[in-house]
């Protein structure tokens, strides 16, 4: 006789969980070129990078007809100072509806239930669901009590649960989860887990570090299945998190442990054909995926600088490309060294279209920059009397300019200056 497993209903614009492998919610990682590059080499869901609930709220919501994007703007902000009117506002999120709407996880950072659910309604009819930030450890994430912070505060983070479970999952029909790590002792784990189970959530994500661990340390996955049996009897569905590598691991590991789903984070930022199966051809060549993640960021006008961040993750550090890269500061230059002459007629015209000088790079930041320095000279002090001084050849200033093997000689012992 089978025993049937019992299920938290999914609400009608949410998703299931359950035979998941998914994107991890990575900062500068989970950007909108990102998530597209996961889901066109097979990845289930994607997850966006964590947003503050306060950085979201004050935000216009904006259709991009040219690149078929929906962002998410609002003025810089200038501390007491209003922004002046003709201040570029900033983009807090976007999003491709077409392509990822409805297997795009929202993911919040917050430690307010009001703030929480005040951010929630700006997004919560474009996404598949609303994740609350309760497992990293960085602190951007956990100043404020936010992210792992909430670990500590089990009443707080159940009281955020609720208050979108009632005011988001009902109205916009879409399930809410939460990411978190395990706690030192199982006994800690369980507790926790049995109260966040009872919220009204559809779906729990597991890191399987504690707080204090980093990537580098391998997961530990001795609570995994007792997390997944305890979602399991309130019918939540269980992810885990923490050294998936790939398809065929993550189906391994969910098999192993007992739970629903497996999320990727490292793997898929230096490969996102990790998520291809054996079957579909596997693993990528790092030009193919560099190829199409180039098209894929040109196609939304990604902003350059997160571009050539990811860039610089996707292709490997010994391949002269790599190097190549780093002075760039437009995308022609980065399609014309990579070898994609197919791409240099787009990449000029996303470069036309954000305003980039394909030699100099962005046009605004170098004219707000001379303008800086001519407002500094003309003001005199230090600083102007520095900048002219720097013109001067470094001679002339006192500065003697070191060979190699006598500035690794000054090091500190185990510090080697890089090849």
């Amino acid at each position: 006789m089978t025993t049937e497993i019992k299920k938290v209903p999914i609400p009608r614009r949410g998703v299931d969980y359950r035979g998941k492998v998914v994107l991890a919610p990575m900062v500068r990682s989970g950007e909108l070129p990102s998530r597209l590059l996961a889901l066109h080499y097979g990845a289930d869901l994607v997850w966006g990078p964590e947003t503050i609930d306060k950085a979201m709220i004050g935000t216009t919501r904006k259709v991009h007809d040219a690149t078929n994007t929906i962002v998410w703007t609002r003025k810089p902000s200038q501390g007491a100072k209003q922004p002046p009117p003709d201040a570029p506002e900033n983009i807090i999120f976007q999003i491709h509806p077409e392509k990822e709407g409805r297997q795009l996880i929202f993911q919040m950072g917050t430690a307010n239930p009001e703030l929480a659910v005040e951010a929630a309604k700006l997004v919560a009819a474009d996404v598949a669901g609303i994740d609350v930030n309760a497992g990293c450890p960085k602190p951007f994430s956990v100043h404020c009590g936010m992210g792992a912070a909430l670990l500590q505060t089990p009443d707080l983070l159940c009281s955020i649960l609720e208050a979108l479970v009632k005011n988001i999952a009902s109205e916009y029909e879409i399930g809410i989860s939460v990411k978190i790590r395990i706690l030192d002792t199982p006994a800690q784990t369980e507790a926790l887990v049995r109260r966040l189970v009872a919220t009204g959530i559809t779906g729990l994500t597991v890191h399987c570090r504690t707080t204090p661990m980093r990537p580098r340390e391998r997961a530990i996955r001795g609570q995994l299945r007792m997390v997944a049996d305890i979602c399991h009897e309130a019918g939540v569905a269980c992810v885990m998190n923490g050294d998936v590598e790939d398809r065929e691991q993550a189906s391994q590991l969910m098999e192993e442990f007992g739970v629903d789903g497996a999320m990727i984070a490292t793997c898929a930022e230096k490969n996102s054909s990790c998520f291809r199966s054996q079957a579909d051809g596997g693993l990528a060549p790092w030009r193919e995926v560099v190829e199409q993640y180039l098209r894929y960021a040109m196609e939304v006008e990604n902003k350059f600088g997160n571009t050539k961040f990811l860039l610089c993750q996707l292709i490997p550090g010994k391949q002269p490309a790599y190097k190549n890269i780093s002075p760039c500061k437009s995308y022609t230059k980065v399609c014309e060294l990579l070898d994609f002459p197919h791409l240099v007629d787009q990449a000029r015209k996303v470069d036309e279209s954000l305003d980039i000088d394909p030699e100099t790079g962005p046009k605004k930041n170098k004219d707000a920059q001379k303008k800086a320095n001519m407002t500094a000279l003309a003001a005199g002090g230090k600083k102007a009397e520095y900048r002219q001084q720097a013109k001067r050849p470094l001679s002339e200033r006192g500065v003697t300019v070191q060979t190699e093997d006598k500035a690794q000689s000054q090091l500190p012992e185990g510090l080697a200056i890089p090849a």
